[in-house]
């Protein structure tokens, strides 16, 4: 069998798990409890959209939210991996958004339903080239900003995290068996807000990659 190309992890890795409310004054601003243990949801390797196709608004939606976030590639599975060794098993990191239906999951947390339809939608998760784990030595302390059509609307630091990124890979692994190709991603800072059909975003890791993308809505 050929090889996987790491760099390529979206092309055939499993799985994608998500980190919710992963910064204080992200829960804040969406009226939320601040987590005392990780909040984790998944999304199907289907969510990926690379540069050049555009981010698509579900039809059932009208309130489609950006959340730009720190994603951390899996280079070696486990399970159970303790926090000492879990950067051992990082081959590197992407720059992420995670796309949500806002609408769509109230909805949904008001009735106690899963959010699987505001967060795993085909488009919801855009991805930046992966980035080798030499460049961001020390992914605690990277700046994340996003902007829609030039303007600032997100701007944070890895190090308002709750939950490091050594602790979230020895917690998920502890029931969720990591796999070489997983992504995780760690949570979005503050500055969420609505984007529109036609919309233009760019996001970027401050002197390490940048990424943007075009906003279209579903065909009816």
């Amino acid at each position: 069998m050929t090889a996987r190309n790491i760099s390529q992890f979206w092309e055939w890795g499993r799985k994608i798990i998500c980190v919710g409310r992963n910064y204080a004054d992200h829960a804040k601003e969406l009226k939320n409890a601040i987590p005392t243990e990780p909040i984790l949801f998944l999304k199907p390797p289907s969510a990926y959209v690379r540069e050049g196709s555009s981010i698509l608004v579900p039809r059932y939606s009208n309130n489609l939210h950006h959340e730009v976030e720190l994603g951390v590639v899996i280079g070696k599975g486990g399970t159970a991996i303790p926090e000492s060794a879990a950067m051992e098993h990082v081959a590197g990191y992407a720059l992420c958004l995670d796309m949500t239906a806002r609408d769509v999951q109230d909805v949904c947390k008001s009735k106690g339903l899963p959010w699987t339809r505001a967060k795993a939608f085909n488009t919801s998760c855009p991805i930046s080239e992966f980035i080798p784990k030499e460049r961001i030595p020390d992914p605690g302390n990277v700046t994340l900003w996003l902007k829609v059509n030039d303007q600032l609307r997100q701007n944070g630091c890895t190090s308002q995290m709750i939950f490091s990124i050594p602790y979230l890979i020895s917690y998920i692994s502890e029931f969720i068996t990591l796999e070489e190709g997983d992504l995780i991603l760690t949570g979005t800072p503050k500055g969420v807000s609505a984007v529109q059909e036609h919309d233009q975003l760019q996001a970027g890791i401050q002197d390490v990659v940048t990424m943007s993308f075009r906003v279209d809505r579903q065909e009816k």
